[in-house]
Formats: C-alpha cells, sequence, structure tokens
C-alpha cells in the first residue's frame, strides 16, 4: 500500500519510523530486535536508509596502496523485504543518487517492483568522506530530482532501453526530503523552496521533513510550502535525543538548531541517562503538539533505539 494512500484514508495521526540497516555482517535479527517493540503502536510503514560505499586504501605487496570500494551497511532491499515479510508492514527503501548509474538505478527498483514494494523516498545521498562536495557517478544522477524524474518515466512505462516490448509500467509513490530549516547546501530558504517545487512537480508525492527539535520550524516551513504551491503531505520527522553530546553533535552534522530552553536542560545533566530522559521528554511535548495541529504522520528517526521511541509513543498514541 502507498504511503499516500495511508495518509488519505486515516483518520488520526499516523505513526512510522526510520531504521538503518546493520553493519556488514551482523545478523537480521538485530533490526526484528528493533522493530518488535514498536509494532504494538501498529506503524504505517518503515523506512530503510541506504549507506553508498565509502573508500579505504589497503597497503599491498610492494608498499603501494590500492583504493578499495566498501559498504559499511548494506542490505536495504533484503531488509525491506524481510520486514514485509515478517511483520505484513509497508516498506519504504531510501533510494539515492551517490553510487548509482542511472542502469543501476533501474535496476534496484526493478527489483522493488518485483518484490511489490510500492514506495521509494528519492534523495541525493551525502557525499563521501573522501570528497569535499558530492560528485555523481559517471552516467548518474547529481540531483534527488534526477531521481524523481527516472521514477516518474518508469511509472509511464518508459525505461532506459526504448525498444523495450510490452512494458509493464511501475506503481511507485514517491517520496522526497524536505529541510524545515533549509538544506545546508542552499543559498537561502527560497532557493531551497523553488528547488522542493520541483521536484513535487517532477512527480513527487509527499514529503518527509529533516529532524528538527522547534515545532516552530515545520509550521513555518508547511506556511512557505504553501505559498510556494506546494499542496502534497508534509511528515514532520522527529530525533529523540539521548545524550549530552547530541546537542552539539546533531546540530553540527544536520546544521539544524537546538532551541535555547532544550540546550539548557542538557547542559545541567550530570549523565547521559538524564539527558535521554530530558530528551524523551521534549519529544513527547514536540509529537503532542503536532498531533494537535492533525499532521499527517510522526515519523520517528530511531537510529538504533526503539526503547527510547516506543517511551514516546506509548505517551502519544
Amino acid at each position: 500500500m502507498k504511503v499516500i494512500d495511508h495518509i488519505q484514508q486515516a483518520k488520526s495521526t499516523l505513526f512510522s519510523i526510520e531504521i538503518l540497516p546493520p553493519l556488514k555482517g551482523k545478523s537480521i535479527q538485530s533490526i526484528f530486535d528493533g522493530i518488535d517493540p514498536l509494532m504494538e503502536f501498529k506503524p504505517s510503514f518503515v523506512d530503510v536508509t541506504y549507506h553508498r560505499e565509502e573508500y579505504i586504501y589497503k597497503k599491498r605487496e610492494g608498499g603501494y596502496l590500492e583504493k578499495v570500494s566498501i559498504r559499511k551497511r548494506p542490505g536495504t532491499v533484503g531488509i525491506c523485504a524481510a520486514i514485509i515479510n515478517k511483520y505484513h508492514v509497508d516498506t519504504v527503501p531510501h533510494i539515492i543518487c551517490g553510487g548509482f548509474s542511472r542502469e543501476e538505478t533501474e535496476n534496484a527498483l526493478i527489483d522493488l517492483q518485483f518484490l511489490g514494494i510500492d514506495n521509494v523516498l528519492a534523495l541525493r545521498g551525502d557525499s563521501i568522506k573522501s570528497e569535499p562536495e558530492f560528485v555523481p557517478e559517471p552516467n548518474g544522477h547529481a540531483y534527488a530530482i534526477d531521481l524523481v524524474k527516472q521514477l516518474k518515466q518508469m511509472n509511464n512505462g518508459t525505461y532506459m532501453e526504448n525498444d523495450l516490448a510490452d512494458v509493464a509500467p511501475t506503481n511507485f509513490c514517491i517520496g522526497v526530503a524536505g529541510y524545515p530549516e533549509k538544506h545546508y547546501e542552499a543559498p537561502n530558504m527560497i532557493s531551497d523552496m523553488k528547488h522542493l517545487k520541483a521536484k513535487i512537480d517532477a512527480g513527487a508525492e509527499y514529503i518527509v521533513t529533516q529532524m528538527f527539535f522547534d515545532n516552530a520550524h515545520y509550521f513555518e516551513f508547511v506556511k512557505k510550502c504553501k505559498d510556494a504551491g506546494i499542496h502534497v503531505p508534509i511528515i514532520p520527522g522527529l530525533k529523540i535525543m539521548t545524550t549530552r553530546k547530541q546537542a552539539s553533535a546533531l546540530s553540527k552534522l544536520f546544521k539544524i538548531d537546538i532551541p535555547q530552553p532544550l540546550l539548557e536542560q542538557i547542559e545541567k545533566c550530570k549523565t547521559d541517562e538524564q539527558a535521554k530522559e530530558v530528551g524523551i521528554e521534549w519529544c513527547i511535548e514536540q509529537s503532542k503538539e503536532l498531533i494537535k495541529a492533525n499532521v499527517p504522520c510522526l515519523h520517528y528517526y530511531t537510529m538504533g533505539t526503539s526503547e527510547v521511541t516506543r517511551r514516546v509513543a506509548s505517551k502519544v498514541f
């Protein structure tokens, strides 16, 4: 079932989660262990992130260095299939530009279609650590809008090989990311909103926001979207702060503001356990306010912390 159908048929705010694939070599049981405590809240869908390749240099005989590509967290497609099989819950695999040519993207999407997966979240993805800025693959996509266009073309029955006979169109529901506090590479919010509108015009059907800790940012973002002619559902993404260091780390990594009242509470904490309690209570209040505003869905970035997500959900849903 498509995300957009879940939203349109819902009589109240939905609950959804986002998970990370386990590190290479780990069992999928770690995924199930993280999802099991949250099933009582009936998640409408589960997002599974995709992590592109990284490069390391291995020393070989003779002293020369060989550049080797690795993926630390593979398995997004397989995890989606396993979740559907075990829980009968819809999944949303993330599809990224980085590390894929257009042909590889098409083949991945065909695999998803064969598995009966109806949803994808189209993202550019981050640059790899060894590169100062994002560099697309040869014959790959540079921007998320290019992914959206390819998805839309496949939904219309257009594949890269024009001479295919009896082509079956795909039927993906396409989601994209939105940034209430502006994408860090955008020169200003007007420019960022222009690019978001272009993704919607290209065929995206809903938006999931970057995490935020001040609901005012979300409400202002929704208003800006409407003013720009964007009228698709906008799902707020929420992260529960669980350690003292996250106040500065999340701000630096995701280029987001930490509200002063939250920062002051975190700074008073002597231990991470105390900081976790502050983070849980803050997210509960965030969630309640957003539900009161009739948001379509609350999307929690679990990041391997299903227990704190369960505690928040138990007070909200």
